[in-house]
């Protein structure tokens, strides 16, 4: 699915409801303040700095932090096309280690969206190699129980 998406949108809905998140929130004191810009084809990105403090085991991301960068993204994805939604199921696929002390391109978009269901896609990268792929369903929070 290909629509246009908007930092406005994004940013707003992120410092209006979002503010705290521990992966994007801007008054979260002990947050990652990660930044999603939307591209071209109505997905979003970054790139993340994955520092040695974000280690699992020696010289690589830890999983946690992979997880919740990906869903980070596809909840800014969500924000970008003016969408408040949460996440009820992700499935995340480990496919290479995230090494640590290089930098990564974290990237999400929107595969379908249809009564309140938003199926989302969202990928790592490191040195233009997929690490991590992750597939997520959300639900809209005015249809939330």
């Amino acid at each position: 699915m290909t629509t246009q998406c908007s930092e406005d949108a994004a940013t707003g809905l992120s410092q209006e409801i979002h503010a705290n998140c521990i992966v994007c929130g801007r008054q979260n004191p002990r947050g990652l303040h990660v930044q999603f810009s939307p591209t071209g084809d109505g997905g979003v990105e970054t790139s993340f700095d994955c520092q040695k403090i974000f280690e699992g085991y020696e010289n690589r991301m830890h999983g946690g932090v992979i997880a919740a960068l990906l869903d980070g993204a596809m909840t800014n994805c969500l924000f970008a096309h003016g969408h408040l939604a949460v996440t009820a199921e992700l499935t995340v696929r480990y496919w290479q280690p995230v090494s640590t002390g290089q930098s990564a391109t974290v990237r999400a978009w929107i595969r379908q969206s249809s009564h309140g269901l938003h199926r989302m896609q969202a990928e790592l990268q490191q040195d233009n190699r997929l690490l991590v792929s992750a597939k997520a369903t959300f639900l809209d929070r005015r249809t939330e129980r």
